[in-house]
């Protein structure tokens, strides 16, 4: 693979699964027994990106948008229907040794260590199927638990272990062979808080510190507005946006909101004429207000009440990202002309 070739290059990529459809009631099951009815669904619809080396990319998308197929895919887990993908130079679904070496892949959902044995013996079989050097894998094993403080849990049985616990037992158990590419499905769900920051913080490190390109899905946009520089969203299996996270927020962000507290507490229907009150207790306001009206409302906010402090923000990413999506779902639910 030529040095300024993309890490991963994917091309008009397309994935369509045959579902079988099962007749209503018992005629129903008699029919669809002597007579299969199958329907195809379409996973991931001629989709196209790169990604440069050292790129940590946020892949985002509502249930069932494709990001999980299209991280299958490109790991090699399953054929596409059409189009094109390499990764590190390689078609990923010949499965090729080489390029397995190279990668690695974590569910959130899924375990890939041993549910009944302790993290360790995975790991040593990790080092076997991957042939790390004994040097390397040490090294990596002892930084790495170290890291996540789990020194002292990685010889009990899997099972054992809390859900963030296995969690870290999986992520370490990933980056022994220190692969190239990894790719993140939903890292941090179902973690708490704390170790989902603590999570964010290895990955962040992790990804600075060694180069790796890294592809994130997750339903936190704080995982991916922490982490991430730029965005890929899909939608019906389809690329909705890819670019800049910031430039998205900026792009489809019509409104700001100015955050005020008052010195003495203010009627809910005394602030609702400066904007659209997102929250208000009396003694505090957040109002939603159009970017070109901004400062004129702050102006008028400051002369006509009572305020002690008052602040500007942007949209977060995050009520953006769940407007685009609202708006996709409304126009595919509208009837054609």
């Amino acid at each position: 693979m030529p040095d300024n070739a993309p890490v991963i290059q994917v091309d008009h990529l397309t994935r369509v699964f045959s579902t079988y459809r099962k007749g209503e009631g018992f005629l129903g099951s008699l029919r669809s027994f002597v007579r299969r009815e199958f329907a195809a669904k379409t996973a991931v619809d001629r989709v196209s990106f790169r990604i440069e080396r050292g790129e940590l990319v946020g892949f985002l998308g509502p249930n069932g948008a494709g990001k999980t197929t299209t991280l299958k895919l490109l790991s090699g887990i399953l054929h596409p229907t059409s189009g094109t993908a390499a990764v590190l130079g390689h078609a990923p679904w010949r499965r090729e040794a080489d390029f397995q070496r190279r990668i690695s892949i974590v569910m959130g959902q899924k375990n890939q260590l041993w549910w009944d044995l302790p993290a360790m013996d995975s790991f040593i079989l990790n080092r076997d199927i991957y042939r790390i050097p004994e040097a390397d894998f040490r090294a990596r094993l002892d930084e790495l638990t170290a890291l996540f403080g789990l020194e002292d849990l990685t010889t009990q049985p899997l099972r054992k272990l809390s859900l963030g616990e296995r969690m870290k037992c999986e992520l370490v158990g990933s980056l022994l062979h220190g692969p190239e590419v990894l790719f993140l499905d939903e890292p941090t769900i179902g973690l708490d808080v704390v170790t989902q920051k603590r999570l964010r913080e290895f990955v962040g490190e992790y990804s600075r510190r060694t180069g790796v390109t890294t592809i994130l899905t997750s339903h936190y946009m704080r995982d991916v507005e922490e982490l991430c520089k730029r965005a890929i969203i899909i939608d019906h299996g389809r690329i909705m946006y890819d670019g800049a996270l910031r430039d998205l927020v900026q792009k489809h962000a019509t409104h700001k909101l100015i955050d005020v507290q008052f010195t003495q507490t203010v009627a809910p229907e005394t602030c609702d004429r400066f904007g659209e009150i997102a929250e208000c207790d009396g003694a505090r306001a957040t109002l939603r207000v159009p970017r070109d009206r901004v400062p004129q409302v702050a102006a008028d906010l400051l002369r006509e009440l009572p305020v002690a402090d008052i602040s500007i923000a942007e949209t977060s990413a995050e009520e953006v990202v769940r407007g685009l999506f609202q708006e996709r779902s409304a126009a595919l639910e509208e009837p054609a002309p």
